[in-house]
């Protein structure tokens, strides 16, 4: 699975010129798709939910990411060692 959240933030790091950003969003989407990652929206109830999540990390894409594996009851792999304080089901990788 993937986030739309993703490609959104993949997005706005691809039109600023971020070096680290090279892959255009439609070709990585695309890419996701054909090889067969589900795409997981941003559903309103579980954007309500990302309130209840403690401040331990103040971007609101990761903080999203963070939402939607809890609530899909999914594992979420970060290389972001904040992102992994939110614990249980948050794997750093």
């Amino acid at each position: 699975m993937f986030s739309v959240a993703s490609i959104w933030e993949v997005a706005i790091k691809f039109a600023q010129g971020r070096s680290n950003f090279q892959v255009p969003p439609v070709t990585l989407r695309r890419g996701l798709l054909r090889n067969g990652y589900a795409e997981v929206p941003i559903e309103g109830g579980t954007a309500e939910v990302v309130q209840s999540l403690p401040a331990i990390h103040g971007d609101p894409f990761d903080r999203m990411l963070v939402t939607q594996a809890r609530v899909l009851g999914v594992p979420l792999w970060t290389c972001d060692a904040k992102v992994s304080e939110y614990g249980p089901g948050v794997r750093l990788i």
